[in-house]
């Protein structure tokens, strides 16, 4: 891949005025949609229109103006992808990358605050970050799976290691493959109906031994105890 405007990180301007170093990190991430949009480049790089369709509540001129000042501050970078493709995207760089247990603390710490709607929109990438913070680890480490999910625009793949679940973006492989818009998903993850419950509903594609599914998913919950 070709990077596109190779260069040093800027200064970040201050804007609490802090010599504290979490106040230096909010100078950078505290502006509205900064986390987000790091959450939807956290599992790959991707084009400007497959960001936005992660934060619908985005304009593109915020989402323009938001990718810049990240990119100025070393959090992410333009690449041009190899032929045939050759089209630009945005990609985390190490540093942006490193905000990753960031974003799991908030899934946790949100859990816990009232008002949760899981019924809102949750983006694809969203859903797959959310489930690595919520695994229950210590069950998780008696079971082995692959596990893909097909979102349509989005699709990924991951496995079950050592207590975690560790996904990527890429094809839809796995033990057990689940496919559906990303709220259904989140309900088949989260909510109270068991598997069997989705499999003749017409919402949910699954692919695998039922049983094997069923005990993936029942390693996931929407608790203040999950991750630990």
């Amino acid at each position: 891949m070709n990077e596109i405007g190779k260069g040093s990180p800027r200064p970040i301007r201050s804007v609490y005025g802090e010599g504290c170093i979490a106040a230096h990190a909010l100078d950078l991430l505290g502006d509205r949609w900064a986390l987000l949009v790091i959450r939807e480049l956290m599992l790959g790089a991707k084009r400007f229109q497959l960001v936005r369709a992660g934060l619908p509540g985005i304009s593109a001129s915020v989402l323009t103006q938001r990718l810049e000042g990240l990119e100025e501050g070393g959090i992410l970078r333009r690449v041009i992808l190899p032929d045939p493709a050759g089209v630009q995207v945005y990609e985390l760089t190490e540093l942006g990358k490193a905000v990753r247990p960031v974003i799991d603390a908030l899934c946790r710490f949100g859990v816990r605050l009232p008002g949760h709607d899981p019924k809102k929109f949750i983006s694809p990438t969203a859903l797959m970050l959310s489930m690595a913070a919520m695994v229950d680890r210590k069950a998780a480490k008696e079971v082995e799976v692959a596990a893909g999910f097909d979102m349509g625009r989005e699709s990924f793949r991951g496995e079950l290691e050592n207590g975690r679940w560790e996904v990527e973006r890429g094809a839809a492989e796995g033990d057990v493959v689940f496919a559906g818009s990303a709220n259904t998903l989140a309900g088949v993850v989260y909510g109270a109906h068991p598997l069997a419950h989705w499999l003749g509903s017409g919402t949910v594609t699954f692919r695998g031994d039922p049983a094997t599914g069923q005990r993936f998913l029942d390693l996931f919950r929407l608790t203040g105890r999950a991750g630990t």
